[in-house]
């Protein structure tokens, strides 16, 4: 059964006001599980390896991961949404993010 659309309005409008990044660790750490958090945090970091242009294999090697869980972020790096691409860009602009 779907959710109805309004509870991911909610969710979204959550995310949306999150200020800073202790608020977002509150968050995370209250709303997912450790292993949850763990299995985002890799994404982000397989997303950034191979926005950088690091190859799906040197990825899976270096985070010591399967390469199907690396085939997976490029895709929605590649096909997704824009969301990927929208955040690396918005924070290269403001960190140190290569």
């Amino acid at each position: 059964m779907a959710l109805p659309p309004k509870h991911y309005k909610d969710l979204y409008e959550l995310f949306s006001s999150i200020d800073d990044t202790k608020e977002a660790e509150m968050l995370l750490k209250d709303m997912l599980t450790p292993q949850e958090l763990e299995s985002l945090a890799e994404r982000w970091q397989e997303v950034q390896m191979l926005a950088s242009g690091n190859t799906q294999r040197d990825v899976a090697e270096k985070l010591d991961i399967s390469i199907s869980k690396v085939t997976r972020g490029s895709r929605m790096l590649q096909y997704g949404s824009g969301g990927f691409r929208y955040f690396l860009d918005k924070l290269k602009k403001t960190t140190k993010i290569k």
